[in-house]
């Protein structure tokens, strides 16, 4: 036999310390020979950006973060959110004042980076506020007990403007590829799309729009640098100079990642954020349009280079159906194809389904723009195609009054428990549970924790059945106007599967 070289005997070990699963068998030793099923541990690490929340001076806003309760990560942990603004260059200053230079800046630079939010308690949400009209984005890491299903949103009420209305949007994970369908660049939108960059190095993104026509001709939505620990909001109608009311964006990344995020403002109707579609799939579920929606307008894409057709279904409370006259949509190939549905729900809380209608399995993205209310009075919110609930899903703020959950179950009737958690400044956490028979859309008005003092989180667990897909509608009343955003709960991620590995030590046999 051969010498064996220290750095595969290393390789060895560490390999079986990361999977702790690994069995230490010698050559010849018989009994652990049949492979162990993977396991799911919970996620040891989580990250999640917030776009910068607004630049009006008449916006108030709120954070929240969240875990639930329940088997964490190993370690204690700990949850934060910090400004991912850098400080501007020092300016060049007269040697006489540059010691007190360095020390104000090395002030300054201590509160910038100090932790706008940190999470004390797993199962009780905390907040912040704030109405700084340069109010940065915020780059957020949880580790250890308090990665697995941690969850942050952020909520503006902007009360006055063309543009006013309440903004809600949960924080995202940082990832290479998201997709917009919904966004505009007509005269009366001011669309932009925000990236946010989580690492030390700076990220490089590229940006393309989508019309009614196919691409949209921009010489500047290329080779997009977004600093390290920055975040770089792009006015997406100066990415083109053609006008389209509705627009596919897609955001990709050629270096790094990035946390992307559409805020959408439309004069006069009103203004929220569009958070991406999920990933392309030939089957899209839009989980949770009010029942009193005044207006529905449905904004698909195909990626692939082949055409889709589509069944456009609506799950009410009671069934499901195809709206008269728009059954089915043609969706061309990397063109945005829209609809509108018009009052679609009729009085009754209702999601879209989009399956294939030609029995072909293209891929597409979709999002609808839902507005409630009429003249003055209206809002508008988009409710983006999103997954199933899965495992454990929750959205983090909610308020004594205004919180709707809407429960779909597109395929077998499900069982499902909601778990409403103790408030950020007091109140006993509470759980229910709900069926959501097949093919229809339940909504239910939450049980506000006994003794609420704050705000609250709302956590959605699948106990059987088939897949449900949630969504939570906030509504807000302000200057008379019910001011609402809708955010979808897709699974938390809050595990992962860890395949079981067996040590062989027959590879340092010669």
């Amino acid at each position: 036999m051969k010498s064996t070289p220290l750095s595969l005997i290393a390789g060895v070990v560490a390999l079986a310390a990361v999977t702790g699963f690994a069995a230490l068998t010698a050559p010849g030793d018989e009994g652990v020979t049949e492979a162990k099923a993977a396991a799911r541990l919970p996620v040891e690490r989580s990250s999640l950006l917030c776009p910068a929340p607004s630049t009006s001076d008449l916006a108030d806003t709120t954070y929240t973060s969240f875990t639930p309760a329940g088997e964490g990560g190993g370690e204690a942990g700990a949850a934060e959110l910090t400004p991912a603004e850098p400080l501007p260059a020092d300016e060049d200053v007269p040697a006489d004042d540059a010691d007190k230079k360095k020390d104000k800046g090395d002030k300054d630079k201590a509160a910038d980076t100090k932790p706008v939010i940190s999470l004390k308690d797993l199962g009780k949400p905390a907040t912040a506020e704030t109405s700084k009209s340069d109010a940065p984005a915020l780059v957020g890491t949880a580790t250890g007990s308090f990665a697995p299903g941690w969850a942050a949103q952020q909520t503006t009420v902007a009360a006055a403007g063309g543009a006013r209305g309440l903004l809600g949007v949960s924080c995202t994970a940082p990832d290479t590829d998201f997709w917009f369908p919904g966004a505009g660049t007509g005269a009366s939108r001011q669309d932009y799309v925000h990236l946010t960059n989580p690492d030390d190095t700076a990220a490089v993104a590229d940006i393309e729009l989508f019309g009614a026509e196919g691409a949209l001709k921009s010489d500047v939505g290329e080779g997009i640098t977004v600093p390290a620990r920055s975040s770089v909001p792009m006015l997406i109608s100066t990415l083109t100079s053609e006008a389209a009311e509705n627009v596919t964006v897609h955001v990709t990344t050629r270096t790094g990642r990035v946390g992307a995020v559409v805020s959408a403002a439309e004069d006069e109707v009103g203004s929220d954020w569009l958070a991406a579609s999920a990933d392309p799939a030939s089957t899209q579920i839009l989980p949770g349009i009010p029942a009193d929606a005044t207006s529905v307008r449905l904004v698909a894409f195909a990626p692939g280079e082949d055409d889709a057709d589509v069944k456009v279904q609506l799950m009410g409370k009671n069934a499901t159906f195809s709206p008269a006259g728009n059954s089915t949509l043609h969706i061309k190939s990397r063109m945005t194809a829209s609809i509108d549905l018009k009052d679609v729900t009729r009085g009754e809380p209702g999601s879209i389904r989009l399956s294939p209608a030609d029995g072909s399995r293209t891929p597409v993205v979709a999002a609808l723009r839902v507005v409630r209310g009429t003249g003055a009075k209206q809002e508008v919110a988009f409710i983006p195609a999103t997954g199933p609930v899965g495992e454990r899903a929750t959205v983090a703020d909610n308020r004594a009054k205004g919180s709707v959950l809407s429960l779909t179950a597109p395929g077998e009737t499900a069982k499902v428990k909601v778990t409403t958690s103790e408030g950020s400044e007091g109140g006993a956490a509470s759980v229910k549970t709900y069926t959501v028979k097949s093919g229809t859309t339940l909504e239910v008005t939450p049980e506000v924790p006994a003794g609420l003092k704050g705000g609250y989180a709302l956590t959605v667990e699948t106990e059987s059945g088939g897949p449900v897909h949630a969504a939570r509608t906030l509504t807000l009343k302000e200057s008379g106007i019910d001011m609402f955003t809708v955010q979808t709960m897709p699974d938390d991620g809050g595990t992962v599967e860890v395949p079981a590995a067996e040590q062989d030590l027959t590879v340092l046999d010669d």
